[in-house]
């Protein structure tokens, strides 16, 4: 969405502000709504299927595809100034002849330890074992990092998420197109590979879905396509126990989506674009992951850069609030536009996940047990009047913005409902044109067919006529054998003396 009107006079003088190193005021910027950050001078080149990090207020962007080119740049888009950068890897001495950084896409980034480790992804004519890069932001210099242990089969599009220290990659589409549900940790400590076999069924196979780890325990998969077919489901993995379950989701019910972006803010998982390959995800939704309530957090219209597949997401905190950050993607076209959405989240208490289907019939009593401790807890500490005024005042002002929402909703949805009549009345014109034309056809093809029964009827009599030529043939044949016999027995008639010979022999 475009800057609102409050920050114009902010934002007016921008690059010039910028120049003087003058950040943008986020306190001035609207709740739940996506604001594209004006880039001071030079862009990166659009692209999709990149990976994306944000260390104190720095969005890194490595590599990723542009009209089918692999790329191998490392960007940096600074949130206080907003200006782009381009860093220039020193490589290792001591990692022999391995290049610095190669060009790849569908890979995934990590921030550990003020490095970035570069995890898996799509690689030119390679199909090996998952390499892992490390990048050192300080030194700006990045090797490949020896690992051990069950190293996994390359791939991309998988998810890979930092639990504790550890890493855990699933899924993905390796070099052949094979689709994949295995699932992996890596021991950032020892840099060791381990298989893991998880309990019970978990999620089929696929790629570009996304991956989040609530408190350090529980993984949830959500969405993620195959080559023909894209999902909205979830799943949970009890890490401890490795054991995969299907949690019963509230609220919305969301639409499936692959190549989207999630990431998880004080207990709410906010999921960003995607498609189903054939239209863009507009709906910005989130996931309380304590109860498994799913709602749209916002909406940006169709054909938005933030309706994109392959696009990333970040979270960061900027002067005190919380901040999604959003970059590149591909809707038909590519992307380089920086997006921030400041978030308002609630923390709220974790419980266990259900993890058993027995343990699913209690899911509901235990969300209502929950909901009345909480509330009960909220009424034994307010402290007076005022307190509640205010809590009711927000809950107003909550309310109110909420109908602006829905109304605005409302107007898109009747739009959309003018454009269908249109587009329906069009279609039934188009119909009776064909319906009127396929009946001409029909009757020029009713012709023909009479026309060609007529010609089957004189040909078949032709081909009897030619089928008695021989025996015709023969029999002229044998008059004309006959006539030569004939002529042969029959002696030659003597000349007629004439009329004057006649006269003669009668005047003697």
């Amino acid at each position: 969405m475009p800057i609102p009107s409050s920050l114009n006079t902010t934002l007016r003088d921008e690059n010039a502000e910028r120049k003087q190193g003058v950040s943008i005021s986020f306190s001035e910027l609207p709740y739940d709504k996506w604001v594209e950050l004006p880039a001071l001078g030079w862009r990166p080149p659009a692209r999709y299927k990149h990976a994306a990090a944000v260390v104190g207020e720095k969005l890194y962007i490595v590599a990723g595809s542009r009209h089918g080119r692999y790329l191998a740049d490392i960007q940096v888009f600074d949130l206080a100034t907003s200006a782009w950068t381009t860093i220039k890897l020193n490589k290792h001495s001591t990692n022999g002849p391995e290049e610095v950084l190669p060009a790849c896409f569908g890979h995934k980034l990590i921030y550990w330890k003020n490095k970035l480790l570069i995890i898996g992804g799509h690689l030119k004519e390679y199909s090996g074992p998952m390499k892992v890069w490390s990048m050192d932001l300080e030194a700006e210099c990045c090797n490949v990092v020896k690992t051990h242990g069950e190293v996994p089969v390359a791939r991309g599009g998988h998810s890979v998420i930092l639990a504790g220290s550890k890493l855990v990659v699933f899924g993905g589409e390796d070099k052949r197109k094979n689709l994949l549900n295995d699932l992996h940790l890596l021991d950032l400590e020892t840099m060791t590979w381990d298989a893991v076999h998880a309990v019970k069924n978990g999620p089929t196979p696929r790629f570009d879905h996304a991956a989040a780890v609530h408190s350090d325990r529980y993984l949830l998969i959500f969405g993620g396509s195959t080559h023909s077919t894209c999902y909205n489901d979830l799943h949970a993995l009890d890490l401890p126990t490795m054991e995969w379950s299907q949690p019963m989701t509230q609220g919305e019910v969301v639409t499936p989506r692959a190549g989207h972006a999630g990431v998880a803010v004080d207990g709410t998982w906010f999921i960003v674009g995607g498609g189903d390959n054939k239209t863009g995800a507009c709906e910005t939704i989130k996931l309380n992951m304590t109860n498994f309530v799913w709602s749209t957090a916002t909406s940006v219209p169709k054909h938005d850069p933030l309706a994109s597949e392959g696009i990333s997401v970040c979270s960061t905190t900027v002067e005190g609030f919380k901040l999604l950050v959003a970059f590149g993607g591909y809707n038909g076209k590519y992307h380089n536009e920086v997006f921030v959405l400041k978030c308002r989240v609630n923390p709220l208490k974790q419980r266990r996940i259900v993890q058993s289907p027995a343990a699913a019939a209690a899911a509901a009593s235990v969300t209502a047990a929950y909901a009345l401790a909480s509330t009960a807890e909220t009424v034994n500490n307010e402290v007076n009047v005022k307190e509640t005024t205010t809590s009711d005042a927000q809950k107003i002002e909550s309310i109110a913005a909420e109908k602006k929402t829905l109304e605005s909703k409302l107007a898109e949805l009747r739009a959309d409902n003018l454009r269908l009549k249109g587009s329906l009345t069009e279609t039934t014109s188009l119909h009776g044109e064909l319906c009127k034309e396929l009946r001409s056809v029909q009757d020029l093809l009713h012709a023909e067919r009479s026309r060609c029964t007529t010609l089957e009827a004189q040909i078949e009599g032709m081909q009897r006529r030619l089928g008695i030529l021989p025996s015709v043939e023969l029999e002229l044949e044998s008059l004309r054998q006959e006539r030569s016999t004939w002529q042969s027995v029959v002696p030659k008639k003597q000349a007629s003396p004439g009329l004057w010979k006649w006269a003669a022999g009668s005047s003697s």
